[in-house]
């Protein structure tokens, strides 16, 4: 099959990321996938994706807002790819626009829009039409992100699936921590090594990580948490961290470009957003590496993790509930093994790339069958 995929992120991001790697396992699946991305995004996108193994690239203008020149331009360039292609699958607005109106100048082609953000369809009637009868088919990345879809009427219950996951489990997946990267990241003492892979924004939950490791730490437990990531809260979450009397504890590792093996180092994952942020791709990748998690309940968790049974759930931006977590948890290995045991198996045998792979075929033939 010849699947044409679009994104026009800027910068590298959830949408990026899903897209690259639905192109990648697509590929491994025999399938001829090109990712058309956005033109000047060398550094920013091109570059991540191909280091995620994507083999054919093109590039398109996908200008922000409405550039008539420019998306003439595109829709031009666009009629020729879709020509060659036997679905087109696109991640934003702008391409979603631009290849629908692309698809029927080159005599029609199945669209599928990924859905990626918890962010509510404007019910207005280009919206009603684009989603009502131009696209065949709607992925959402999670439940909530689906039932708003509906609620905003735009389309039929049957033209849109939930697809959650897409982890990458060959290069996410149990291994022994590499000492030296163990260090690197804070981990010294024999003390247990806690880790949040994030970028450093309000909407990740660092304060009140910072918070509750303070209450922990008048309990008398001291675990050692690094922050990996980097963002513009750095310096504000720093002067956190020194206020609460943490910066022995607490470690700003920065960008690391070797995720496995940092995740690998952890003896506790957190992943705790105080609202959902769609995808939730290194909720994934941290089950996929089999460490065991403390996860909040917002966006895709609460549809696909069971309390104690995968992972340890804390409501939202709570604190004390999440220092009750980690303080049932650093000093219980046997429990921390079976958490990191179960949520590996989850995700290989219902949210790997390969997984979502499977089912992103199926639909593409039924819609070029159709």
């Amino acid at each position: 099959m010849r699947i044409l995929q679009l994104v026009s992120c800027r910068g590298w991001s959830s949408d990026a990321y899903w897209a690259a790697r639905v192109t990648r396992e697509l590929e491994r699946r025999g399938h001829e996938v090109t990712l058309g991305c956005r033109r000047g995004t060398e550094r920013a996108v091109i570059d991540r994706v191909r280091a995620e193994g994507v083999s054919r690239l093109a590039t398109f203008g996908l200008a922000g807002g409405l550039r008539p020149i420019a998306d003439a331009a595109d829709v031009g360039r666009l009629r020729r790819a879709i020509a060659a292609a036997d679905v087109v699958h696109v991640h934003r607005g702008k391409e979603h626009w631009l290849a629908v109106v692309a698809a029927r100048l080159a005599g029609g082609r199945p669209i599928v829009r990924t859905r990626h953000i918890a962010q509510a369809v404007r019910p207005h009637a280009g919206n009603r039409w684009l989603y009502g009868r131009a696209t065949a088919l709607v992925v959402a990345v999670s439940e909530a992100i689906r039932g708003q879809c509906l609620a905003s009427g735009l389309l039929a219950p049957e033209r849109i699936v939930t697809l959650s996951g897409g982890a990458d489990v060959e290069a996410y997946r149990p291994a022994p921590a590499d000492p030296d990267v163990r260090r690197a990241l804070g981990g010294e003492d024999g003390r247990p090594l806690l880790g949040v892979v994030a970028g450093l924004r309000v909407m990740k939950g660092h304060r009140v990580v910072i918070e509750a490791m303070a209450r922990l730490a008048g309990q008398g437990v001291r675990p050692r948490v690094v922050f990996v990531g980097r963002g513009a809260m750095e310096p504000a979450l720093r002067q956190a961290v020194a206020r609460a009397g943490m910066e022995a504890q607490i470690a700003f590792a920065g960008f690391v470009s070797d995720v496995p093996s940092a995740m690998a180092a952890l003896d506790l994952a957190l992943y705790v957003p105080l609202e959902s942020d769609g995808m939730s791709r290194v909720l994934f990748e941290y089950l996929a590496a089999g460490r065991p998690l403390v996860a909040s309940r917002v966006g895709v968790v609460p549809e696909v993790l069971v309390d104690d049974e995968h992972a340890a759930l804390v409501p939202a931006g709570d604190a004390d509930a999440l220092a009750s977590a980690l303080a049932a948890l650093v000093d219980d290995a046997p429990r921390r093994a079976r958490l990191g045991e179960a949520g590996r198996r989850l995700v290989v045998e219902r949210f790997s790339g390969a997984r979502l792979a499977a089912a992103l075929e199926s639909h593409y033939a039924r819609l070029t069958a159709a």
